[in-house]
This record gives C-alpha cells, structure tokens and sequence, in this order.
C-alpha cells in the first residue's frame, strides 16, 4: 500500500519543531488505544483530534486520499441530542505550526492550503455520497465531544444506503450491546477499504471512495452473564460493510430481501481475526487492531 500512502510523521514533526504536535504522533492521545498500542500495518499521519483544548480521539489519515484510513475512540454511551452539524477541518494539516484545535470551516474562500491539505466541504456538494463518520457522534456523551466528530477528518464519502441503513444499524448495536455488557473501557476502532483495483474519487481525484468501511471493538472486563447470542461478541467482534452495491460478494454477501434502498450495502458481523485477515489480503500486509487481539494480560 505503499504507492497509496506516504507516512508523513518524521516530515511533520521536523517541520513543528519541538512543540507537542497533534498531528505526525499518536503520543499525546494514545489513550484511544487499548494498551496505548496503535493499530499496526497502515501508513498514514497520525492526528491527535483536539476540541476545545482535549483530545476527544485519533485518526490516521492519508494525505493523497484526502480520507482517514481509522480513527479509534473510548465508547461512551450517548447522552441527549445529536449535535448540530458543524463541519470542521484539522489546521495542523495545513500549516503544521498551527494551534491543534479543530477548527469550523468559515464562511467565504478557503485557505489554498487547507484545500490543498484535506477535504472540504465542496468536495461533498453535488456527489452521490454522503459524509460517513469513522468515529460516530452515537458512541460519545457528552455534547463537546459528540460535536468533535463532526471533522472531515473523521469522514469518508459513503452512500447514503450504508450510512443511512445498515451501517447505522451497526453502530446502534454496538451502542446497545457496549452499553449493556461492557463493564470497563471499550475501544474502538474503525475504518476504511480501499478498491482493489480503480480507485474512485470525488470531484476529479479530490478524495478517495472506499469500498468498504470495517469496524472493530475490544472490551477486555464485561459481564459474564452474556445472552447467548452474544457469547461470541466479546472480548471483542468486528465487521465490514459494502459502501457500493455493485461489488463482488466474496467478503460480504448481498441479502437479496432487503429494501430496496439498503440492497447491497449490508454489513457482515465477523471475529476480529477474520477482519484482520480481509484487512491483510487487501493492504497487501498484515494489519493488527488490537494489542495481542484484546487479550493481553492486565
């Protein structure tokens, strides 16, 4: 994946100096990460997503795709509203000396460089795609950190009948299924899957359209009572979902009863080692989410 994808820490991190740089080093947030171990195999720059002065969550982003490849998150279960959209953009990226606080997008011209850094707003008018939170506003209580994710940065271009259907279907199990049997920190992890072959983009290259969005959480302490039908969903559980109707079916399988505005954009529920094993046959090397699969000893 090396021709996607250029790691970019050392670049960023010379070009900020000293200071504690939120993007180019997972070090300030590796909170968001179980045994503060990022995922390993992905190429990207690393972001530490600051709001209002705290680090709400992470996310590794590629900077040709103008799309984060993850962000991993602390669950929390929801409190209140959904937050007003607010769309904001990462200035670390654009001038790697800048405040790391998001920052919204203003009205009026954009700055050439942050057009140039990362996605935009305009990027996602008038395409067929919808703006797909890696890291969902559902999974956060408060109201500061709910409206974090509302970064582009935190965004990849998703059909509406996966983000609308059977994705959010997913991220409110997950809701429903952390919230009721995690009884310590839960972290997650969620992504994106290239195209094999072909990329898709919006707007003329601008950014990069996934094939694919997978999701992965890890609850090291959780109820032992589990109902039956979740015995196999912890410590940890994974899935994938179609981001385009017409793809082949070899990873995840088209339900042909569905309504017709969700038809091919399911989601398939799946243990985290087959997840990895799709992620390694796709990047073209091993990729691992979790410290020692979620199992490593307190």
């Amino acid at each position: 994946m090396s021709h996607r994808c250029v790691l970019a820490v050392v670049v960023l991190a010379f070009a900020a100096g000293r200071c504690m740089c939120d993007v180019g080093d997972f070090a300030p947030c590796l909170q968001f990460f179980y045994k503060s171990w990022p995922p390993k195999g992905l190429a990207g720059t690393p972001i530490c997503q600051r709001h209002i002065n705290q680090y709400v969550f992470a996310t590794l982003y590629c900077r040709p795709r103008r799309s984060p490849w993850f962000s991993a998150y602390l669950y929390s279960a929801p409190a209140g509203k959904r937050p007003t959209a607010s769309w904001k953009f990462e200035p670390q990226l654009a001038y790697p000396g800048a405040d790391g606080n998001m920052i919204p997008f203003p009205p009026g011209p954009l700055d050439q460089n942050v057009v140039d850094s990362q996605a935009v707003e305009p990027d996602y008018i008038n395409s067929t795609y919808s703006r797909g939170h890696l890291n969902p506003s559902l999974h956060h209580k408060s109201h500061e950190n709910r409206s974090a994710t509302f970064t582009l940065t935190n965004v990849v271009p998703q059909k509406a009948g996966s983000n609308d259907g059977p994705w959010e279907d997913l991220e409110q199990t997950v809701n429903r299924t952390l919230g009721a049997y995690c009884l310590g920190e839960a972290f997650v992890v969620t992504g994106s899957i290239p195209y094999q072959n072909d990329e898709h983009w919006l707007h003329n290259h601008r950014v990069a359209v996934p094939e694919y969005m997978w999701s992965a959480y890890c609850c090291p302490n959780y109820n032992d009572n589990l109902p039956e039908k979740l015995k196999d969903a912890f410590p940890t559980y994974a899935a994938i979902g179609r981001n385009d109707r017409n793809s082949t079916e070899e990873i995840v399988p088209v339900d042909k009863t569905a309504k017709k505005q969700f038809r091919g954009y399911d989601v398939r529920r799946m243990p985290l080692e087959t997840l990895e094993m799709y992620l390694k046959d796709r990047f073209s090397t091993v990729v691992s989410v979790f410290y020692e699969q979620c199992s490593g000893s307190d």
